[in-house]
């Protein structure tokens, strides 16, 4: 039997488990068990937690559904757990080092006590000090083993139920688990205080809780709060069964009304309900307030008094008087100018028009990208909603005939921004863009993560130099309602890159949609815009943006290059799209299309690949067709830029470190060999998971027209989809 039973519920938090899990496997004592609870074997933590488990037989994942709630899934680790002792640890925290032994330690020197509480850090995701709340409450505890009337203040229901480890004999024979769906530790922490005998302290921090950049998820309004009176009712109850002690009864009467009235007074939180949620919470005060209750003196003594008297009105009218009138206002961003912003401010009190969406790519470089193919699959299977594209004015003819637009910064931009209930885009809206009540944001991303993103770019001084104000980037994705990934790896990716609340939609890029729908003359068709000669093979060249470079530098003549690979071959150059001058120009063995609108066009008309770290590999992928990387200063761009994966490791192609090795794989024809087929197979597995050719359907559906997910046409399995066929190769 392991001396610790470590439960990880992962709901929600699979960018940052491997963090978690780390944190465990690299403790010093090592007599554990540890059960990850996933939602379902195919969850995106489950793809976490399977390596894991198969590189280490002391993980032992477990599947609780996401309905059952935190508190299911603890308890279902707890049925699983045969330790001596459980600890739970949320999945986005960490043991810090040595915790394990410390607590093995403490454990030897207080014999086997029922509950043992330790000191935790809670740590701001951004910015701010680290806490330790648990000090002051530990502090005042017995050295040694006590039993609870020692130590009436620790009461349970303020402290975490992952800020203790437990005795699993004595919650089995107590039958304790976790009651509820929300507020479960008050709940649990409150039940275990009462059942205890014998308890003890670890004045030592042993979990570094991460808090949460858009708060705690209990905190969030909805009708979940009615739920901390539940438990509230339960300890209480439960106290006067017991026939508690007048000294611990008072305290933890004050610590569990202290959080009812914190929540009764927060204007967010109950959003509708308060009346009866006042009511109930006075029932259960006046029901439960110990004999000769004195309330707590000062604002918090009156809502006592208020409370126990039943008196909603004057509580309300109490919480009122500390408001600001100004602080909607306040909290409003506002575009520059006096006028813009008036006419702005005006649109904001309309209704908004349930009609209409606004779409924007590339802020506002034209009709590209994944909005535009949403916008094409929205006029086909909801014809009644009205699309506007934001652009650029130097952009407006990139626009198709027959798509409304406004160029942005003018009256009709604000307008439409302040009415649409609909917002997508492929980057960001404008800071001064306000969340409207109902509207609804799809971020629709721009290609898969191999380059750190968000937040994760903090740590690299170049690119964090770059992007600016980390904590407006952050308030600008909290306005996402959905956010829209082509594979795992994004999913996990983009948790911890952009950690906010919104929906993440596992349906594909909808750009990509047209690998798997368009024909061989389509390929044709668009070669011959390009120019592409007929019976040449043409390479994409698509080099990505360096951040400690100036300027496009391609780091290959392209010159040599074509006279190193012979005359079979045609260059389509495509530089980032930071360096698009909206022109192509074709004509020679180098053709550059880099100002041509669609790199999914480009892609189409290219029978392979040459890349270095640029996303556009990933959805090239999608087509089956070669792939070569060249990695000429890999190392360079892994230290400044910052990677998710090693891609020297897992390339999807062929991989050329110099220009002559780059032009020897063309010559010998290894860039399409076996060897070059088998490493793409196993990057499709990995990068193309979602992309099936109806991607933007299931967007519409499920965004503009609010179907149910289990409405949603389901992914087609990579093995069963057909790519668009390349003009000169041909697929096995």
């Amino acid at each position: 039997m392991p001396r610790f039973s470590i439960v990880v519920p992962s709901h929600g938090v699979a960018g940052r488990l491997s963090q978690a899990l780390d944190s465990v496997l690299a403790q010093s004592f090592g007599d554990f068990e540890l059960i990850p609870v996933c939602d379902a074997p195919d969850a995106p933590a489950a793809d976490v937690v399977t390596g894991y488990a198969e590189r280490d037989s002391r993980v032992t994942p477990v599947h609780s559904p996401p309905s059952d709630g935190l508190a299911g899934a603890r308890n279902t680790g707890l049925r699983a757990a045969v330790g001596g002792h459980v600890l739970f640890l949320d999945g986005d925290d960490v043991l810090v080092p040595g915790a394990l032994a410390a607590l093995d330690a403490r454990l030897d020197g207080t014999g086997d006590v029922d509950v043992l509480y330790f000191e935790h850090e809670r740590t701001p995701w951004w910015e701010g000090e680290p806490t330790n709340p648990a000090a002051p409450l530990l502090a005042r505890t017995p050295d040694g083993a006590f039993t609870p009337d020692r130590a009436p203040l620790l009461t349970g229901v303020t402290l975490p139920a992952w800020s203790a480890v437990y005795r699993r004999a004595f919650l089995a024979e107590q039958n304790i688990a976790f009651p509820g769906d929300h507020f479960t530790d008050v709940g649990f922490g409150g039940l275990v205080s009462l059942r205890a005998e014998r308890v003890a302290a670890l004045r030592t921090v042993v979990v570094r809780h991460l808090l949460r950049r858009q708060g705690n998820r209990l905190a969030l309004p909805g009708e979940h709060h009615a739920e901390l009176l539940d438990q509230t009712e339960l300890v209480l109850t439960r106290a006067a069964e017991l026939d508690l002690p007048a000294d611990r009864l008072k305290p933890l009467f004050e610590q569990l009304f202290a959080v009812v009235l914190k929540t009764a007074a927060h204007p967010r939180r109950l959003t509708s309900g308060r009346r009866a949620f006042f009511r109930r919470a006075s029932t259960l005060y006046r029901r439960h307030r110990p004999d000769g209750y004195r309330a707590p003196g000062g604002s918090l003594g009156v809502q006592h008094r208020l409370l126990a008297s039943g008196s909603y009105a004057a509580f309300r009218s109490l919480r009122a008087a500390h408001r600001t009138a100004s602080r909607a206002a306040a909290l409003l961003p506002r575009p520059r100018g006096l006028r813009t912003r008036l006419r702005y401010a005006a649109a904001l009190r309309l209704p908004l028009d349930r009609n209409l969406v606004v779409y924007c790519a590339y802020w506002g470089r034209g009709y590209a990208c994944n909005p535009a193919a949403i916008h094409a699959k929205a006029r086909e299977l909801a014809p009644h909603l009205r699309a506007v594209f934001l652009v650029e004015p130097d952009a407006v003819g990139s626009v198709p005939p027959g798509v409304e637009y406004a160029v942005i910064g003018s009256r009709k931009y604000w307008q439409a921004l302040a009415r649409a209930k609909y917002l997508v885009n492929n980057a960001n809206f404008a800071d001064a863009v306000v969340k409207r009540p109902g509207s609804v944001h799809l971020q629709t991303q721009h290609g898969t993560p191999l380059k750190t993103m968000g937040a994760d770019q903090a740590t690299y001084p170049v690119v964090a130099a770059a992007t600016g104000s980390f904590a407006r980037l952050l308030a600008r994705v909290d306005r996402w309602d959905y956010n829209l990934t082509s594979n795992r790896h994004s999913t996990e990716m983009w948790e911890r890159a952009f950690p906010s609340a919104h929906e993440t939609l596992e349906y594909g890029y909808p750009r990509n949609d047209v690998y798997c729908t368009a024909s061989a003359e389509d390929v044709a068709r668009v070669r011959k815009e390009l120019g592409v000669p007929d019976g040449k093979k043409a390479l994409l060249y698509a080099p990505t943006h360096r951040d400690y470079a100036t300027g496009f530098e391609t780091g290959l003549d392209l010159t040599e290059f074509c006279e190193a690979i012979g005359d079979d071959y045609v260059v389509l150059l495509r530089a980032h799209y930071f360096y698009d001058r909206g022109t192509s120009r074709g004509g020679g063995r180098i053709i550059d299309v880099t100002g041509h609108r669609s790199s999914e066009d480009v892609c189409l008309a290219a029978d392979g690949l040459i890349t270095d770290y640029s996303s556009i590999m990933f959805d090239y992928a999608n087509l089956d067709r070669p792939i070569v990387v060249y990695a000429d200063d890999w190392d360079v761009y892994r230290e400044t830029r910052g990677v998710y994966f090693d891609l020297m490791e897992l390339p999807p192609g062929r991989v050329a470190r110099t220009p002559e090795e780059l032009a020897a794989v063309f010559r010998d024809g290894s860039w399409a060999d076996e060897t070059a087929t088998s490493l793409r197979a196993a990057f499709r597995e990995r990068f193309c998971q979602f992309d099936d050719g109806r991607a933007a359907e299931r967007v519409v559906r499920r965004v503009l027209l609010g179907e149910p997910p289990a409405s949603i046409p389901p992914v087609i399995p990579l093995a069963e989809r057909v790519p668009a066929p390349a003009a000169t190769l041909v697929r096995s």
